[in-house]
């Protein structure tokens, strides 16, 4: 794994997308755990956002902010970079990791389904650091995380619409901090593999199907890591996840006859597979 020098998380600010459940929250409780100064959560739905907050302040440590907003809307973007400059003063640390999933055949997907997988999981990371750019700078040491897929490195079948904009935020990763390299901001991808979250709930595949799960808070650990050592990539998934990388760039038509073998089971296990 390629690193650059990596950033201290004692008294930092941080905002993350998607933190009220998750992997999201697995990296503000480790965040705080780390000595996080204050931490801004975002998320749909203010019931559930303000329950993290009340979790996450129990734990003790840095300040807790809640921030009810949509991220796929321009009006939620705003707001939740508003709300969080106006709460933690600054940002060091951006964390992109809203995003919402839906699986199946592609021509029997509705079109709104993958125009909102677009805007959520492509769009508004995009947007939203291009906003937040001015604080990071002033930070002088800040680090942008973009939480990917393992499906961005390996497609799957009933998989292709995320598959893209998980694969596009990874490309934006790898563009942005060629771009800001030597400026002071540090950018950073996550491809978790499987991992026990509300948005996995609805899936049915398992390790029979070459889907294992893991704890968020495992991606939250191996996110820390990258952020304090400077990774480019943190990729889960453990060897299964190398050997499909390797085999998918020396011998692609193997890959394609092993899921050919689990198509059928595969698209059973994932056909009410929906969050968004």
């Amino acid at each position: 794994m390629t690193t650059m020098q990596g950033i201290n998380i004692q008294g930092k600010r941080a905002l993350i997308t998607g933190g009220s459940s998750g992997i999201g929250f697995a990296i503000a409780q480790a965040l705080l755990a780390k000595g996080a100064a204050g931490i801004a959560i975002s998320g749909r739905r203010n019931a559930v956002v303000q329950d993290a907050v009340q979790q996450l302040s129990k734990a003790g440590g840095g300040k807790v902010f809640g921030i009810a907003a949509d991220v796929g809307t321009a009006e939620g973007r705003a707001a939740t970079l508003d709300q969080a400059l106006a709460a933690l003063g600054g940002l060091d640390i951006l964390i992109n990791n809203a995003g919402g999933v839906r699986a199946g055949r592609l021509e029997q997907m509705p079109e709104a389904d993958i125009l909102k997988m677009i805007e959520v999981d492509l769009v508004a990371p995009i947007l939203l650091t291009r906003a937040a750019l001015p604080a990071l700078r002033a930070s002088g040491n800040a680090v942008v995380i973009n939480v990917s897929s393992g499906l961005g490195l390996v497609g799957m079948p009933f998989y292709a619409a995320y598959g893209a904009v998980k694969a596009g935020l990874g490309h934006f990763s790898e563009s942005l901090r060629r771009e800001l390299k030597g400026e002071g901001i540090h950018v950073m991808t996550v491809y978790p593999g499987g991992t026990d979250t509300p948005m996995m709930k609805s899936s049915r595949a398992g390790a029979e199907l070459g889907v294992t799960r893991e704890p968020a808070s495992a991606v939250a650990d191996a996110t820390l890591d990258g952020i304090e050592r400077g990774a480019f990539d943190v990729i889960r998934g453990g060897e299964p996840r190398a050997q499909s990388i390797a085999l998918n760039r020396s011998n692609p038509a193997a890959l394609d006859e092993r899921f050919l073998g689990l198509k059928q089971a595969l698209e059973e296990a994932v056909k009410d597979h929906s969050a968004l």
